[in-house]
């Protein structure tokens, strides 16, 4: 085989294309076989605190079903067996790639893959015909020459139309595996299909009886009660021979009706719809909405949330009761690189200073005795021309702006007072940290010794 067709064929092997009809999942549906069964981009959530369970997987992302608890079986196809072969061109045979595959189907959906068909030099290509043996109800196979050199390559596709019904053990005899075979006429050699249809949940066989989930009542089956008899409810709660009245609509002996938020239906609370569709009541007694929760800037839970029964359940990176509070802490680094300095702790993106320590990351201290040393010498050299530094002044000080006052009352408190090493003098100024280096404003007028 050249190196092109075996590209070809390791591509193909790879890329499996669905074949799919737009619909929408039911949200009815009433186990998860019966939603995986309804099209290859339904899946089911198990997690027992929703009540539309039967949705796309985007969907159920956007309402918040942990991972963990996702069933949404995939086809695929694997290639068991796919020896080369070692005769030369002239044999008599035509010679097949691969010899055994295995596929996994899932309702409404088909995998294809490439087969390989080296032929006799003197047998012609346009002659072969494919027989395939007896399918399994409810599949189809067809096959399409996609190269018809030699050696040619055959693109065979298999789908299932649909999941036949039935109990649990009816259904395991009814999804194979199976295999069948496909054979050019007239010659010995076959292509081998183990076949195995999607048609059930991994967690239908997962059967917790008597859960605690269903009051003890019932078996929980992929986050849903079966409830024995005669009990019913989303939790096996309700005696059927006892309750089916008003009684069961309400929380307590003088709760309202359903919350005041639905009606009773022989035993059961149906919520009320709102105006807007995507605001929804839920739970037993229609007690929980999921647009009744803390604001924060007029945002259901900040926008950084879902409102789950009242309470916010915040995105990764928020917390708090309206999820305002951002766990970021990218705006309390200092340049340091601690958080706040080491002098504060960093609440919702913001530091909280210790005092005397201020600023956005608690790195300004305009009265720590180190902070008034830091900047001395600049000072005196900016303001008055003196000290250790005038001669290096616009070198080392050029960060530093100044602005002069006439009036100590000019200069906002906390105030540095230092003496100049060179004439005595005590000059005054406040320093500030901006983001172009720092800001200084210095009293022009110095207090010197009396000569």
């Amino acid at each position: 085989m050249d190196l092109k067709l075996l590209c070809l064929f390791l591509l193909l092997v790879l890329i499996s294309h669905s074949c799919t009809k737009k619909q929408t999942c039911p949200k009815s549906a009433s186990n998860c076989d019966e939603c995986i069964q309804s099209s290859p981009k339904c899946v089911w959530c198990a997690s027992p605190s929703f009540s539309i369970r039967c949705n796309t997987l985007k969907g159920l992302q956007r309402a918040g079903c942990p991972k963990q608890y996702m069933y949404n079986p995939q086809s695929g196809v694997e290639v068991l067996k796919n020896e080369s072969s070692t005769e030369p061109m002239s044999a008599e045979a035509p010679f097949l790639q691969p010899q055994e595959l295995s596929l996994r189907l899932r309702p409404g959906a088909s995998q294809s893959f490439p087969l390989t068909i080296t032929m006799p030099t003197d047998q012609p290509v346009t002659e072969l015909k494919m027989d395939i043996s007896p399918l399994p109800a409810g599949v189809n196979i067809t096959l399409t020459t996609i190269d018809n050199r030699n050696p040619m390559v055959v693109q065979v596709n298999v789908g299932n139309v649909h999941c036949a019904s039935g109990s649990v053990k009816e259904m395991q005899n009814r999804t194979g595996p199976w295999s069948f075979y496909i054979t050019p006429r007239q010659f010995p050699m076959s292509v081998k299909l183990n076949i195995t249809l999607e048609c059930q949940c991994g967690c239908t066989r997962d059967r917790e009886e008597y859960s605690l989930g269903c009051s003890g009542h019932g078996a929980l089956v992929c986050g849903r009660c079966e409830c024995y008899s005669p009990y019913v409810g989303q939790q096996c709660q309700t005696d059927a021979y006892f309750s089916l009245d008003e009684r069961a609509c309400r929380s307590g002996p003088n709760a309202p009706l359903c919350s005041g938020r639905g009606k009773c239906v022989e035993g059961f609370c149906e919520c009320d719809n709102r105006e807007k569709p995507e605001e929804k009541y839920s739970g037993q007694f229609c007690q929980c909405s999921n647009f009744d929760c803390p604001r924060f800037q007029n945002r259901i839970c900040g926008g950084h949330g879902k409102c789950q029964c009242g309470n916010c359940v915040c995105d990764d990176d928020w917390m708090g009761e309206d999820c305002s509070c951002s766990m970021e802490t990218a705006t309390c680094m200092a340049y340091n690189q601690m958080l706040c300095n080491g002098r504060g702790s960093c609440q919702c993106g913001t530091c909280m200073c210790t005092p005397p320590y201020m600023g956005a990351t608690c790195e300004d201290c305009p009265t720590c005795i180190g902070v008034c040393q830091q900047h001395r010498d600049c000072v005196e050299c900016r303001a008055f021309g003196t000290g250790r530094k005038k001669n290096r002044c616009d070198e080392e000080c050029g960060y530093l702006t100044v602005r002069m006052v006439e009036l100590k009352q000019e200069i906002t408190e906390p105030l540095c007072s230092m003496r100049s090493r060179e004439d005595s003098c005590i000059f005054h100024y406040t320093y500030s940290r901006t983001p172009s280096g720092g800001q200084l404003i210095v009293l022009r007028d110095r207090d010197c010794p009396r000569m």
